[in-house]
């Protein structure tokens, strides 16, 4: 069965002028429930996790600076939500939805969370709406807990994984690789173990094209035995934060691609949704839906 992590607590922390890019994770398992392509049993709760997994992504010093409410307001400026205690507990329980979902990928094939995606999240710092890295926390689990030895982070939300990249820079266990706009944020780039940007406005054709060409590759040349998948809908025209020309079926063939070929290669798959701010809310439902439509199709 997909498994997949969602907790109201997603959009009520946030003040009026942020919740409409979070709304999406209170529609969009209404809206996966309303056509039938998911049953309520599909979803699980995720809590708060153990310190230890936190601390063992990022510094003790940041952690709990977060914690008790204490970030340097310049800092805190980086990340663009005002800090609160339920802002923090929102992202903890994110990191612990990656967590589980990395558990039930081991044992399903494929595993889900609404949120996360939080690839702006440094060791020792957030950045643009990210306080924790997720999939980096879901990483270290599985690797300390000997779950996996090898894993590859896949990340295709039109940002660069910057906070993944500096996270990973010196463990060999983990590979990342980020394609994503070239002119986007953050426009000053770290260095992911491969790095593809993409010009302006490339289409659908031309983004699988690239797409299709890397990931089989990747896969060969480095035999991970987990995948994380961040597989933010931003790459779209209609994002108000991107500047790729994809389309919504563009953006599902990628998702059906990505899925898929973990699937031929029997390598479990972790995704987590990450961004997506087309002005209609509708075309961001659509978007991310697909990806869970698909998931279920190929794996189930």
């Amino acid at each position: 069965m997909l498994k997949i992590a969602h907790h109201p607590i997603y959009t009520h922390p946030l003040p009026e002028g942020h919740r409409f890019p979070m709304i999406k994770y209170e529609l969009l398992p209404k809206q996966l429930i309303h056509e039938g392509t998911c049953i309520e049993e599909n979803f699980f709760t995720p809590q708060i996790p153990n310190n230890s997994h936190i601390l063992a992504v990022h510094t003790k010093e940041y952690y709990n600076s977060l914690i008790d409410l204490s970030l340097d307001p310049k800092v805190a400026r980086k990340i663009g939500f005002p800090l609160s205690k339920e802002l923090v507990d929102r992202e903890v329980i994110i990191a612990d939805g990656t967590i589980k979902a990395s558990k039930y990928a081991l044992k399903h094939g494929v595993a889900m969370n609404i949120a996360g995606g939080t690839h702006h999240a440094y060791t020792d710092h957030g950045e643009a709406f990210c306080l924790l890295n997720d999939q980096a926390i879901g990483a270290r689990y599985l690797l300390y807990k000997g779950f996996v030895k090898k894993v590859l982070i896949v990340d295709l939300d039109v940002h660069q994984g910057n906070g993944t990249a500096e996270i990973f820079k010196n463990d060999t266990a983990v590979f990342t690789f980020s394609m994503h706009g070239a002119n986007n944020y953050p426009f000053k780039k770290e260095t992911s173990d491969l790095d593809i940007e993409l010009p302006n406005q490339i289409d659908d054709q031309e983004y699988l094209k690239i797409l299709k060409n890397t990931l089989p590759k990747l896969i060969q040349d480095h035999k991970p035995d987990f995948i994380y998948y961040l597989c933010g809908v931003d790459i779209l025209s209609t994002d108000k934060l991107g500047k790729l020309g994809c389309t919504v079926s563009g953006c599902k063939e990628r998702d059906r691609f990505v899925l898929q070929v973990c699937k031929d290669v029997d390598i479990p798959v972790m995704c987590s949704m990450g961004g997506g701010y087309s002005p209609d809310i509708k075309t961001i439902i659509e978007a991310h839906a697909n990806t869970f439509r698909l998931a279920q199709h190929i794996f189930f």
